[in-house]
Formats: structure tokens, C-alpha cells, sequence
């Protein structure tokens, strides 16, 4: 336990992972809990009269234990998880959230934080100090610290399940995705598949000791499956079984979870003040309430429907036409669309996996930010990692100087939830002179490599992979005094710019003649591959457009209005997905208990985010397209007012200062072929 609740004896103090064990995690928790306690306490007790340093300063820096375990804990829960681990994320979350609340509800803590923020106006602070000092007042004030007493003990009963909920619900889904498994012993049933999924899928078989081939809910296995695979009916039974993860009446049922969080979550912004949870939230986002985003989101939909349904009806009669579908259901849809896609631009991911190789392609992503930013990746082998299939980085900048420590985690496996995602391991910020430089991981299910090729991506994978990326360099290139303003720690409708404008480079040919080279001949891509690559980016944009839609009117419909009526999770989501549906329902599908971006995640009232960032990012990338992909000073002018800043700002000011004028739509609606 002792390694958990001290300084690590460790190279760039990076974490310790070989030396924890499991039963280290809860008496650590306890002990970093009682210390971060102890840290508030003096600065409550602290006889000097409030100023920014001993209270809102000292606050920021207090628990730092504590951040770093939590962080270590957390991370492993989603990419080497077990049934144990489970069990003590499900007993310390009470602990956390309890403590959290101990903190916002402390009368004495608010009113030395409420003393530093009346006089605010005549402490000469500067525009980082100002705003820490800004967002500590309102996360006091926006969580409760106003409230009586009676209403306090209320919001952390609220807390207290709603973090055990968000937890089940997570477990749940990974359970569902980890209990389905397609096992086929006929070869006539992978007619379409390609060699290297086959030949993942009877590895699989094989490492379970059965015959055949085995097929998975794992993005890896599952997308090639429905998109490749000839035999209908097993599309059907794989789509039909992913759509009802959790959806099943079984002990892994989310039904009841998803509405009692939203209902909770209804209850906690009613206790606060706030009309609903989405009112809560949206008040600390650029897009400021739930009407804006509703008008956004909207309006999007008016300019992408048309396009979708004339999609829709080319998809629907080429299907018709090749076999005689009378009635396109969605697991026809992945498998469709790529036979069309092939049949326009003679293009398809197998002939361009070659090309990206997962090597190459994270090297691409390292020269790119090498030619933008100056950066250097080098692999270590001295700093530990939770498990052999990771791989360590030492970033440095131009004069040498250490950056960030990274860390890649590729390949899918039992204890890891699907998807991808960013995270850091240790935060960075300035203090007693010295610059914390982070730590920061990059987590995805990219398919393995098989005995005879190597890991091969799609297309799709690879733009995944620089999307993250662009996350990662948020938090690597971080550069501010205060932890909890660093990094990605920005509005969350404006986190997803660093991802979305990275993945532009694997569309440009003077970015992938860098990287995009066939794995066993070194040949770069065909320049009629990359062109085919640009024109078919606005394949199908109308459809994918209205999906990302439907998500986010979904999100906004459980919590920007009253849930307390809702009964029927299945039925509400099909009210609510009414105006962008294009596919029949599939009636034992419920897409809503599996969404865990909004009900696990922090994504609640924010998946517009997502849609709203391509706005800022078309943008922002059109701009690199005017002064040259490369350009060095629209680099820096990047990195200086948007990658290194962190939430030290308002974001709408670090757009304006990086690009000279606010985002306009009509970059997104150009490429995407809306307009």
C-alpha cells in the first residue's frame, strides 16, 4: 500500500504499476482520502485573513495524492479491469463522492473561497488566477453550497447514488459485450469476410480452445463482420445482438438504471435551482443552454435531411438492384454502403489496410506533430506499464527538454471496455518553480496482428488514432500553473477540437505520402488512392450526419426536459430518434441503456459537442489549408492560444485569438458536401 500513498521512487515520477497489487487500492484510497482531508482542514483553520494563495491557490493543489491514485485506479478500471477491481471501484466511488461532497457542502470552505471572490476586483490577479478563482466560486455555488442543510444531506444521498449507477451501468454494458460470442463452424458462412478478420477469428477460436472461428461485440471483430460478411442472417443475429447489449431483462439489464439517473440527475439541478439537468450543465459550455443547442442541432438537421434521405433512397435501390432487397434493415447498412463504395470509387478498406500499417501510421502522427509542434517521440523500455501489450514514449521538444510521457495501448482484450479514448495518468501544472510535465495515454481496440501480418488498419481506424492524438497532444503540450485548468480540463464543447482537426491530415496527400506505405513492398500510397480517399470523405456525410444528430436530440431529450414521466425507456428513445430515423426499428434494440457516453461517461448534455467541435475544426483547419497544412506559424499560433492553455480562458476568446474571428458553419457544410 505504502507505494500508493507516497512520492513514486520513480523515473519522471511515472506510475509504479508493476508494484501495486490489487488489495493495495482500497487502504490507499482510505489513506489519501483522510490526507487530502487533513490539507482542507488547514487551510480552513488557517487564522489569516482569506487571500488568493492560501485559499483558492492552496485549494488547487490540495489532494494531489489522491488525483494521482484515483487517476491510476480509474484508468486501469477501463483498460485492465477484473472482477476485483470491479468490486473496489464499486466500494471506493461512495468514499470519493462523499468526500467530494464534503468539500463543496463546507460552509467554512465557501466562505473563505465567497471572501476571496467579493473582492476579486482590486487583487491584481492575473487572467489564469482570475478564472481559477471564477470557476472555484461556481463549483461551490453550482453544487450545493448555498443550500440548507436538509437539502445538502439530499444532493449527497443524489451524489452518492448516481455515482454507484453510473458505475453498474458501465459494468453492465462490458459484461453484455463480453457474454456474446458468434461461433461459426460452417466456412461457407464467412463468404465476404476479409482474410485478416478470418484469420483473427479462428485465432480467437483457437486461444478458447474451439473449432472454427469466433466472432465478437469488439468494434475489431464485430464492424468487419456486418460490413463484409455475405450471409444475412448472421448480420442480422451480431446486429441484432449488439443493439440489444443490456436490453434484455437479465441481471445486466440497464432499463431501470438509465431512467433512475436521469431522474436523479433531474432531481439534483431542481434542488440546485436549475430547470433541468441540461440547464445545469450547459450554463458552464460555450453553447450556454439547452434552447441554443436545440436550435443548433436543428438546424444542422434542416440543411442534412435532404441529403441523408437521397442517401438513403440510392442505398435502398442499389441494394434492390444487386439482390433484390425489397427492404433495407440496419444491418444491411455497413454492408451496402461498402459495396456502393466500392462501386463509386473503386475503393475499399481492404485495398487501403495495406497501406496502414499501425506502425507507420503512429509515426505519421509523430512526424506530423514533429513538422507542427517541434516534438520528438522516442520509445523507452526503463518506465513501467500496466500491461506488455503497452508501448512508452519520452516526448521532447525542439531544444530537448522533456514535454510528456506517453503512453499507446492498441489492442482490444477481456479486461478493457470497447472504444477509444484519452486520458493522463498525471496532470500537468507549475509549482515551486518547476513544471510538472503529464503523463498521458492513448487507449484504443485497433486489430491485433495475426502470426502472418502484421496489425492493419482501416481507414476509419486510422483517423481514430489521430483523433486521439489530438487529445493526447491537449494534455501533452499543456502549459499552466494550476492542475485543475490544465490540459483537456476546457468546456467540454470545446475538447473535441484538438481530436477533430487532427484527423484533416489523413485526408491531406502531403501528410500521407509520410506514413501511408504498403507494409511488405515500402511503396507509398497511390496518389488515385488518396484522391478517391478526399472524394469519398462525403460519402454517405448526409446519413452520418443525421446519426450524430439523432445521439445528440437523444441526449437532449432525456435531460433537457422532466424524465419523471418517462416509463418506457425503448419507447421514449423512438419518439425521440422519430425525425432522423431512415432505417425501421428493430424492436429488441434499445440503444439508449447501452449509450454510455451519456450515461456512464461525461457526456451528458454534451454529445452535441461533437458536432458543434466540426464546426470549430473545419474552421480552424481551413485556415492550415490557406497558409499551407505545415505552416509554423499557424502552428504555433495553435499551440499557443488553444493546445497550451488549457480551461485558462474562455474558449470562444482562444479561438478568436488563434484564427482572428469566430468559427463560421459554412467550412463544416463545404465539406461535407451539405452545401
Amino acid at each position: 500500500m505504502k507505494i500508493l500513498t507516497q512520492k513514486f521512487n520513480t523515473k519522471y515520477d511515472t506510475a509504479p504499476f508493476s508494484q501495486i497489487k490489487i488489495e493495495d487500492y482500497k487502504p490507499a484510497f482510505i489513506e489519501n482520502i483522510a490526507k487530502a482531508k487533513a490539507e482542507i482542514d488547514a487551510i480552513i483553520n488557517n487564522p489569516e485573513t482569506p487571500t488568493f494563495e492560501n485559499t483558492i491557490e492552496a485549494l488547487d493543489f490540495s489532494g494531489d495524492a489522491l488525483d494521482r491514485l484515483s487517476s491510476i485506479f480509474f484508468n486501469l478500471n477501463s483498460a485492465e479491469t477484473c472482477d476485483e477491481m470491479q468490486k473496489i471501484a464499486q466500494e471506493v466511488t461512495p468514499l470519493l463522492t462523499e468526500f467530494s461532497n464534503d468539500i463543496t457542502l463546507n460552509e467554512d470552505l465557501f466562505k473563505r473561497i465567497k471572501s476571496v471572490y467579493e473582492q476579486k476586483n482590486t487583487l491584481n490577479l492575473t487572467t489564469e488566477q482570475a478564472t481559477l478563482l471564477d470557476k472555484k466560486f461556481k463549483s461551490f455555488s453550482r453544487n450545493g453550497a448555498l443550500l440548507s442543510e436538509e437539502k445538502k444531506a439530499k444532493l449527497r444521498e443524489i451524489d452518492t447514488e448516481l455515482a454507484k449507477l453510473k458505475l453498474t451501468f458501465s459494468e453492465n454494458v462490458l459484461a453484455e459485450t463480453n457474454n456474446y460470442q458468434l461461433h461459426i463452424t460452417n466456412e461457407n458462412d464467412l463468404k465476404g469476410l476479409p482474410e485478416g478478420t478470418i484469420e483473427a477469428a479462428k485465432s480467437l477460436a483457437k486461444s478458447k480452445n474451439l473449432d472454427g472461428w469466433i466472432f465478437t461485440l469488439d468494434h475489431p471483430s464485430y464492424l468487419p463482420f456486418v460490413t463484409y460478411a455475405e450471409n444475412r442472417e448472421l448480420r442480422k443475429e451480431i446486429a441484432i445482438a449488439a443493439g440489444k447489449k443490456a436490453f434484455q431483462n437479465n441481471e445486466f439489464d440497464n432499463q431501470e438504471i438509465t431512467l433512475k439517473i436521469a431522474k436523479l440527475r433531474f432531481e439534483r439541478a431542481n434542488l440546485l435551482g436549475y430547470e433541468t439537468h441540461s440547464h445545469f450543465v450547459l450554463e458552464e459550455r460555450m453553447a450556454q443552454n439547452p434552447e441554443k443547442v436545440k436550435s443548433f442541432l436543428n438546424d444542422l438537421l434542416v440543411k442534412a435531411k435532404p441529403a441523408a434521405e437521397r442517401e438513403f433512397a440510392e442505398l435502398t435501390a442499389f441494394a434492390k438492384a444487386l439482390d433484390g432487397i425489397e427492404k433495407l434493415e440496419k444491418w444491411d447498412g455497413a454492408y451496402y454502403s461498402e459495396k456502393l463504395k466500392q462501386k463509386l470509387f473503386n475503393l475499399d478498406d481492404e485495398k487501403l489496410k495495406p497501406y496502414f500499417k499501425l506502425e507507420n501510421v503512429l509515426n505519421g502522427a509523430f512526424t506530423i506533430a514533429n513538422k507542427l509542434f517541434g516534438l520528438t517521440f522516442t520509445e523507452v523500455f526503463d518506465i513501467d506499464k500496466y500491461h506488455e501489450e503497452v508501448t512508452t514514449y519520452e516526448v521532447k521538444d525542439e531544444f530537448g527538454a522533456l514535454v510528456a510521457i506517453f503512453y499507446a495501448d492498441f489492442f482490444p482484450r477481456p479486461g478493457k471496455r470497447n472504444g477509444a479514448w484519452m486520458t493522463s495518468f498525471k496532470s500537468q501544472y507549475i509549482k515551486d518553480g518547476k513544471n510538472e510535465r503529464p503523463h498521458i495515454s492513448n487507449v484504443c481496440n485497433f486489430t491485433k496482428p495475426t502470426e502472418t501480418k502484421p496489425s492493419l488498419l482501416t481507414f476509419n481506424e486510422v483517423t481514430t488514432l489521430f483523433h486521439e492524438f489530438g487529445h493526447g497532444l491537449h494534455g501533452m503540450l499543456a502549459n499552466t500553473v494550476y492542475p485543475s485548468l490544465s490540459g483537456t480540463s476546457v468546456y467540454w464543447d470545446f475538447v473535441e477540437l484538438p481530436s477533430q482537426v487532427m484527423e484533416n491530415w489523413c485526408y491531406e496527400p502531403e501528410a500521407l505520402s509520410l506514413f501511408a506505405k504498403h507494409y511488405e513492398t515500402g511503396e507509398i500510397i497511390p496518389q488515385e488512392y488518396v484522391e478517391k480517399i478526399k472524394e469519398s470523405a462525403s460519402f454517405q456525410e448526409g446519413m452520418a450526419t443525421l446519426r450524430q444528430l439523432s445521439f445528440g436530440l437523444l441526449d437532449m431529450a432525456f435531460h433537457s426536459n422532466n424524465p419523471t414521466e418517462i416509463t418506457d425507456v425503448k419507447a421514449f428513445e423512438k419518439a425521440a430518434f422519430e425525425g432522423t430515423a431512415l432505417y425501421p426499428d428493430v424492436a429488441e434494440n434499445c440503444m439508449s441503456v447501452s449509450f454510455s457516453h451519456i450515461f456512464a461517461g461525461g457526456y451528458s448534455s454534451g454529445y452535441y459537442s461533437y458536432k458543434w467541435a466540426e464546426v470549430l475544426d473545419a474552421d480552424a483547419f481551413a485556415y492550415f489549408q490557406e497558409q499551407g497544412i505545415f505552416n509554423k506559424e499557424v502552428a504555433t499560433k495553435f499551440k499557443d492560444n488553444v493546445l497550451s492553455k488549457g480551461g485558462t480562458e474562455l474558449p470562444m476568446e482562444l479561438y478568436k485569438r488563434f484564427r482572428g474571428q469566430e468559427p463560421k458553419a459554412d467550412a463544416l457544410l463545404k465539406r461535407a458536401g451539405l452545401i
